[in-house]
């Protein structure tokens, strides 16, 4: 067994399909299936079998995956820690966040750390929280920042902050004369909010079932920061995180949303390598910003095994 074989099959069952495993391998359809015919030769039994024409992975497969596939991304990080030696990128400091914390978190503890280290490449990405998880996993980026917990094992959560829900809403409309909103005032409005698959919308359901209203946003976002034209547009009430500054992208009205819902603001970082010193920089830089705004917390650290 090499880092060969543990690549081609671990491509084939990400991709159930030896054609789609070619193509992101950049190799022919036979190299693959010969490379698999050789590693199941060396193991010593079959790893997928043909049903209906489909290729469908054997219960052996499926207990050999989850150890391959965790070694397959520590060759991954250390291929790419080499790399960044040999360019001599060892001052470089990749962080990626999620919209909110990009918008009102980033600038903030970016300025501070330019301050000090002007000498330094920062790469800042904008992406959503579960791309953010599978970068740390292998070492493509340095420290996360996201509006939940990342439940994978070799990830450390550091709950540092935190943002509370509000509504935005036209100023013309009959609930900005509200001091605040709750889920009773929002029955018979176009609701624009996280759909129920996502953590902050599992949330915000279990806040109005205990005020005995229904959760249904007519309209779902995966990203708040597309709630902005949306309200301005007139096609409804939207409730979202108030960490984005939200007076700042629109003729918007911002509301409390009783009762008091908040999201987490969370460090992500992996447990398997160690943080460097400009991450740990970076990483007070982003509390210093979240203290100013007034939204700190006593910080909580999580990792999931």
């Amino acid at each position: 067994m090499n880092a060969r074989h543990l690549e081609v099959f671990r491509a084939i069952m990400r991709h159930n399909s030896l054609t789609a495993a070619a193509e992101a391998l950049h190799v022919s359809q036979p190299a693959v299936s010969k490379m698999l015919r050789h590693f199941e030769t060396v193991i010593g039994y079959k790893l997928f079998e043909r049903i209906g024409g489909r290729l469908v992975a054997t219960p052996e497969a499926h207990l050999l995956f989850r150890d391959a596939d965790r070694i397959f991304r520590e060759i991954e990080v250390l291929k790419i820690y080499s790399n960044r030696i040999r360019d001599k990128q060892l001052s470089l400091l990749r962080v990626a966040a999620s919209a909110p914390p990009t918008f009102a978190l980033l600038p903030a503890a970016t300025w501070r750390f330019r301050r000090r280290n002007p000498g330094a490449r920062l790469v800042l990405q904008t992406l959503p929280a579960e791309e953010v998880t599978e970068r740390i996993l292998i070492g493509d980026i340095d420290l996360g920042l996201t509006m939940t917990i990342l439940p994978e094992p070799q990830i450390r959560n550091e709950v540092v902050g935190a943002a509370d829900i509000v509504a935005l809403v036209l100023p013309e409309s009959p609930l900005a004369r509200l001091q605040m909103v709750t889920p009773a005032d929002l029955v018979n409005q176009t609701l624009i909010s996280y759909g129920t698959n996502t953590p902050a919308g599992q949330m915000l359901a279990r806040v109005f079932r205990d005020q005995g209203s229904v959760y249904d946003p007519q309209i779902e976002i995966s990203l708040s920061i597309a709630a902005a034209p949306l309200v301005s547009a007139g096609l409804g009430v939207a409730l979202v995180d108030g960490l984005v500054p939200w007076a700042k992208l629109g003729n918007l009205k911002v509301l409390p949303f009783q009762p008091r819902s908040t999201l987490d603001i969370v460090l992500v970082t992996s447990t398997t390598l160690p943080q460097s010193r400009f991450g740990r920089e970076f990483a007070r830089d982003i509390q210093a910003a979240i203290h100013d705004l007034g939204r700190g917390k006593a910080s909580q650290t999580m990792t999931t095994s």
